[in-house]
């Protein structure tokens, strides 16, 4: 599915309301996007510079935000998230101290920020499998990379709680 179709009412300029389709650039769609861009490389090595390349593109992560409250455990780099809510959206920021590793950070904020927390609890990350990421990280770096999601849904629930 690469799109959500979704009613909201509307005024038209005679006063009524009317029901208007929004097109809403899905999760998946950028999935699909990063599928296609990792399978554009044969080699594992031109991959981890892809991914390496993602990380060199994260936006700066403030240092005062490096702290233990952000830290994800179960990483064997520093890792750091933080969240919050910008209209009706989660915004993801991120950083690690190993460059691989900011590379995956920066692909998850990629796949997941900008989207209500909704669609981000009821999303199905595929595309980690489909690029066979899991397969060519170290277990502990798996092991992070599961923390990493597990920290992202977590604020996504949050916010979700919040809203009802």
């Amino acid at each position: 599915m690469f799109g959500i179709t979704s009613n909201s009412k509307c005024r038209s300029p005679n006063g009524k309301q009317e029901k208007e389709k929004v097109i809403i650039v899905l999760i998946n769609d950028i999935q699909e996007e990063i599928i296609e861009e990792f399978i554009s490389f044969d080699d594992w090595m031109d991959r981890y510079s892809l991914l390496i390349d993602y990380g060199n593109g994260l936006e700066p992560f403030p240092e005062a935000d490096k702290c233990d409250k952000n830290l994800i455990d179960g990483c064997q780099s520093k890792v750091w998230f933080t969240a919050e809510m910008q209209d009706g959206k989660v915004v993801y920021k991120g950083d690690s101290d190993a460059i691989l590793v900011k590379g995956i950070v920066a692909l998850l904020i990629r796949v997941l920020s900008d989207h209500t927390p909704k669609e981000i609890v009821e999303s199905e990350l595929y595309f980690i499998d489909e690029i066979n990421l899991r397969e060519h990280l170290s277990p502990t770096r798996s092991n992070g990379l599961n923390a990493m999601l597990k920290q992202m849904h977590l604020f996504a629930l949050t916010y979700c709680a919040k809203e009802n």
